[in-house]
């Protein structure tokens, strides 16, 4: 199975990108399944109903979330009616929507994708994600349950990260990072056969701070003070992210690389 994934959308210049780019990709690359993180598609915070549906619309056949699901309230309703919206598990209890979800490709294939909220650096304390990982993950096993699973792993710290590739390699076929808005190259197939990526990166402009225009987050961090509120960057966008390919039987990983189209960065894909 060949399938996509690709880091947060950042803002407007990120929904232009992946509207514009998305399906062309799927067809060029024979793309079997797409997941989008749609953290911050809506203004750089959080992601509307209709956004979503730009995204959907676009290719994605899921949209994940993360720390900022909520932050569009229209969000709180459109996800208990659109199941391929994916919230993180282990947000807050009583939490709408879904934190996992088993898909079908076009030939029948299963697929579940997941998501977990980091701890460390983070704002607030979120349940202990690997403890909810590891739940669902023995419910959906590779090559009996499901023929492929996706975990995206939305936290601050590298090492965290980390540590959930290597808790979920054999029991994922990738398990990649989001949030933090910067690919990283550690793209690589795990000893027991996962794919993975510390961070996927952002689909945004990269002539910025991650994602946002230079000047407010420049002025406070020289000076400490807040003058105004952050504004996405509007300039061409890099689409970020990771392409997996699997073994139908295993769910495992045979091959996994580093995805950067179009915008400052340099350019890698298929």
């Amino acid at each position: 199975m060949r399938i996509l994934f690709l880091g947060d959308v950042m803002g407007r210049a990120g929904r232009r990108a992946v509207s514009e780019n998305l399906p062309r990709l799927r067809e060029e690359w024979k793309l079997d399944f797409v997941v989008v993180n749609g953290e911050n598609a809506s203004n750089g915070a959080g992601l509307s109903g209709e956004h979503a549906k730009l995204l959907l619309d676009a290719g994605a056949d899921c949209v994940t979330l993360g720390d900022h699901a909520f932050d569009q309230k229209d969000m709180l309703q459109f996800i208990e009616g659109e199941s391929r919206v994916i919230r993180p598990l282990n947000f807050a209890k009583g939490a709408p929507g879904r934190g996992h979800r088993v898909f079908q490709d076009r030939r029948g294939r299963k697929i579940l994708v997941t998501q977990v909220l980091g701890n460390v650096f983070m704002k607030r304390a979120f349940d202990d994600p690997f403890s909810a990982i590891d739940d669902v993950l023995r419910k959906h096993p590779l090559g009996g349950a499901v023929q492929a699973a996706l975990v995206d792993v939305h936290c601050e710290a590298t090492s965290e990260k980390m540590g959930m590739g290597h808790f979920c390699d054999g029991r994922a076929s990738l398990i990649v990072g989001t949030h933090t808005h910067v690919p990283t190259g550690d793209a690589q197939i795990l000893p027991k056969g996962s794919g993975f990526q510390s961070d996927a990166g952002m689909c945004g402009d990269y002539d910025s701070v991650i994602g946002m225009e230079k000047a407010e987050p420049i002025r406070r961090f020289v000076t400490g003070m807040v003058k105004s509120r952050f504004t996405p960057a509007n300039g061409e966008a890099t689409l970020s992210g990771v392409f997996v390919e699997t073994d139908d039987r295993t769910g495992l990983a045979k091959d996994v690389r580093m995805i950067r189209q179009g915008g400052r960065l340099q350019q890698s894909g298929l």
